[in-house]
């Protein structure tokens, strides 16, 4: 085997590393956001169910439940755009991308991506002034800092950033782009 053969052999097991590896740390996001989605939204239905029943029983609800809402909601949000980023299903007009083949295809991708994670990283750098006034920000009855539901934000945008980045390196690394049917395209 010459010199040539061991580079080229040696460079497709970087890719090959690479795209499992930018596949697995996607694949923990999704995972991530699917834990934070399910645990707030328990959490949320069993506050309410619990609040409906004291109300009926005795007359009088937990204050807190109406509050917890402030808390759970942003993140049940982010949970689910980290879901949809990871799995690539946010709502998207595909008209253009079925209609690209190969290279045409390839670069309307890699431009999306790249579109996504500058705006990605622009939400976050322009909501640290929001994240920081919430620390100020308290909630009456539970007494928790606002902080904690809008730190929600730096989740969701950091995760949606971090995926384009991943994606953006698997299509450099050689990748190819999904590409999308017919009866796809017009849903």
């Amino acid at each position: 085997m010459s010199v040539g053969n061991i580079r080229r052999e040696g460079r497709k097991g970087l890719k090959s590393l690479f795209l499992t590896t930018a596949g697995g740390l996607v694949s923990a996001l999704d995972l991530s956001g699917r834990l934070i989605a399910v645990i707030c939204l328990g959490l949320m239905f069993v506050a309410l169910l619990v609040n409906v029943v004291l109300r009926y029983l005795l007359g009088t609800g937990i204050t807190w439940a109406y509050e917890i809402h402030a808390i759970l909601l942003p993140w049940l949000v982010a949970g689910g755009i980290v879901i949809a980023t990871a799995r690539g299903r946010h709502i998207a007009v595909t008209l253009l991308s079925s209609l690209l083949k190969g290279r045409a295809l390839w670069l309307l991708v890699l431009s999306i991506q790249t579109a996504l994670f500058v705006i990605s990283i622009s939400i976050l750098w322009s909501s640290q002034p929001i994240l920081k006034a919430s620390t100020f920000q308290t909630l009456a009855t539970l007494g928790v800092k606002q902080v904690w539901g809008y730190s929600s934000l730096a989740y969701a945008f950091g995760a949606m950033a971090l995926i384009a980045l991943l994606e953006m390196g698997q299509l450099l690394a050689g990748k190819h782009p999904v590409e999308h049917t017919p009866e796809e395209s017009l849903s």
